[in-house]
């Protein structure tokens, strides 16, 4: 009987540990690359806030990797693209370089122009904070769904759409061979304060959306498009993991009634901007949204059961004082 009750206190402190570890457990991130191309994802933790396991590594096609954040952590995750190493072993990328000269990017920013996914996990009312922004341009079409969380506004938002074939001249970046590699910001591209929503447009009332930022938002209406573009492209939710997705695959969810077929972007036929996605569906998004919960809120909810059980069959144990 005594071994009993020891073996029931053991349990029940290994539950204990483990119900608060999970009430303090990481948000964990999942990258997927479905680009044709390697990608080099780069990563950058908040001011104070301890750096994640990784600050960069390689993604090849078709490739995953995952990872846990601490609690309260917050940051962002970038595509870096056309990376090479010269013959010194300097490590640099076309878009997105973070100017470590190393694979990873310990504690170095995205070049712009570069499209961030940009996360503060557990922030105010315990609510994690997240959006897809182009504020700083566009690299690659990005999407991030949430996995398992909860909230009025715990949705998929992202940029699935190509820009780089149609950005403007005046804000193309090309690479060596002329390919177009990235699209930039107004603010990048031209410096001026009302562009970047600085000194005398430093505020929501005085920094209005340019032109260039409705291409962006008219692209991409989830993701932000200038600084104060707050109000369609923060999204909130409890309790979740996240998957980032480069080049995700988007279908149409609206086709021609007269051939089934909805009109090439870009066709004198089209009744939208070429860069529009408002009317499109990703893969696999709305599956795993939808999801009422992941394996660990189930292994969670058996845990609590378990912890009940054993702690009602403790009180009913006859005490040895």
């Amino acid at each position: 009987m005594e071994r009993l009750r020891l073996c029931s206190r053991v349990l029940l402190l290994a539950l204990t540990n483990f119900l608060i570890s999970e009430v303090h457990s990481s948000a964990t991130f999942t990258i997927v690359n479905k680009c044709e191309f390697t990608v080099w994802p780069g990563i950058l933790s908040n001011a104070g806030i301890a750096p994640l396991p990784t600050t960069g590594f390689a993604l090849q096609k078709g490739e995953t990797k995952t990872m846990a954040a601490p609690s309260s952590w917050g940051g962002r995750f970038w595509g870096r693209t056309h990376c090479s190493e010269d013959s010194a072993g300097k490590f640099s990328c076309v878009t997105g370089d973070c100017g470590s000269g190393k694979l990873e990017c310990s504690g170095g920013g995205a070049s712009p122009p570069a499209t961030l996914a940009e996360f503060k996990i557990d922030g105010d009312g315990g609510k994690d904070f997240y959006d897809v922004s182009l504020v700083d341009g566009y690299n690659l079409p990005m999407l991030v769904v949430p996995q398992g969380g909860s909230g009025d506004n715990c949705t998929t938002t992202g940029c699935v759409v190509d820009m780089n074939g149609a950005c403007p001249s005046e804000l193309r970046v090309t690479g060596v061979g002329g390919e177009r590699v990235a699209c930039k910001s107004a603010c990048e591209a031209f410096g001026k304060e009302q562009f970047c929503c600085s000194g005398a447009y430093g505020t929501p009332d005085s920094c209005k959306p340019s032109t260039y930022s409705q291409m962006f938002k008219s692209a991409c209406p989830l993701a932000y498009s200038y600084a104060y573009d707050d109000k369609s492209s923060t999204f909130t939710c409890t309790g979740a993991d996240y998957l980032i997705t480069f080049c995700p695959s988007p279908s149409a969810s609206q086709k021609s009634s007269s051939d089934g077929q909805g009109p090439e972007s870009g066709s004198d036929e089209s009744n939208t901007s070429p860069f529009d996605n408002s009317s499109m569906v990703y893969e696999g998004a709305l599956e795993v949204s939808a999801a009422p919960s992941t394996c660990i809120d189930v292994v969670r909810g058996q845990a609590v059961a378990v912890a009940v059980a054993i702690t009602a069959a403790m009180w009913r144990l006859p005490q040895p004082f």
